[in-house]
């Protein structure tokens, strides 16, 4: 049986690729435990500075497993207890990329559908293909996309997200970039590239840095601006006493690279 999750390590990145093209890639129940499991090793991988999510196939991830869902309505509770617990491992698997110390990648072609979408907006960063295009679409169909409505909802203004919710509209490539959805978009043929290359960019970086930064950007996102400004001085301040730190002030003082081997 092919693997329905494919991990692939090159320079201190991690390569997730969905496979699962015959369903787009949806988020099915062995999707989501596969996910869950990688970003729990991921957790405590050394040497792992940054991680790049992609789809295999004609789609980056068309949301979840329809099909799935609706054999569940034939339990005798109707499948509440299935859906309960769906959407409870699927709100831990998104959470999952907020916490994890490496910064996480989303490499979007194809489409990205209600929790393909949602999946693109809990990454910290996102690369698209400028055929790709994003929808929280559920409401086509009867199901209102109220999680996949929390991560976007933190990532472009809220009367956008509000018009994608209601009307199952779709947005296209460019568009996602300008309301802040991705990061950049380039030609289907550089997407690989262009998302591997961000990806070394960050890996470039002293681990223990970023690691602490990612954890302070959506800490202070919370706060009010006083709180923020008391809490990230007192972040900065431990960075700084940080060894590696001062050997990357030194280094720049000197005009030479750091030493953080």
């Amino acid at each position: 049986m092919t693997d329905i999750l494919m991990r692939a390590d090159q320079g201190g990145v991690a390569t997730l690729t969905m496979n699962a093209p015959g369903t787009l890639n949806a988020l099915s129940e062995d999707m989501l435990t596969a996910l869950q499991s990688e970003f729990d090793a991921l957790m405590h991988a050394e040497g792992i500075k940054a991680v790049v999510i992609r789809g295999e196939g004609k789609a980056f991830c068309a949301g979840h497993n329809l099909r799935e869902m609706t054999a569940a309505r034939q339990a005798p509770d109707g499948g509440r207890a299935y859906f309960n617990a769906l959407f409870a491992q699927c709100a831990r698997m998104m959470t999952s990329i907020r916490r994890l110390p490496q910064p996480v990648i989303a490499e979007v072609h194809g489409i990205a559908t209600a929790a393909g979408c949602q999946m693109v907006a809990s990454c910290d960063m996102a690369v698209a293909a400028d055929t790709a295009r994003f929808g929280v679409n559920g409401v086509n169909i009867g199901l209102f996309c109220s999680t996949p409505m929390v991560a976007l909802s933190r990532n472009i203004p809220r009367k956008k997200a509000f018009e994608m919710l209601t009307t199952g509209t779709f947005i296209d490539a460019p568009e996602a970039e300008r309301l802040g959805l991705v990061n950049r978009v380039v030609a289907e043929a550089d997407l690989s590239e262009a998302a591997q290359t961000l990806a070394q960019t960050v890996a470039s970086k002293l681990a223990v840095a970023v690691k602490i930064g990612k954890e302070a950007f959506y800490e202070q996102a919370e706060m009010t601006v006083d709180a923020a400004y008391a809490y990230t001085g007192r972040v900065m301040a431990e960075n700084m006493l940080h060894r590696d730190t001062e050997e990357g002030i030194a280094a720049f003082l000197e005009k030479r690279p750091p030493n953080w081997d």
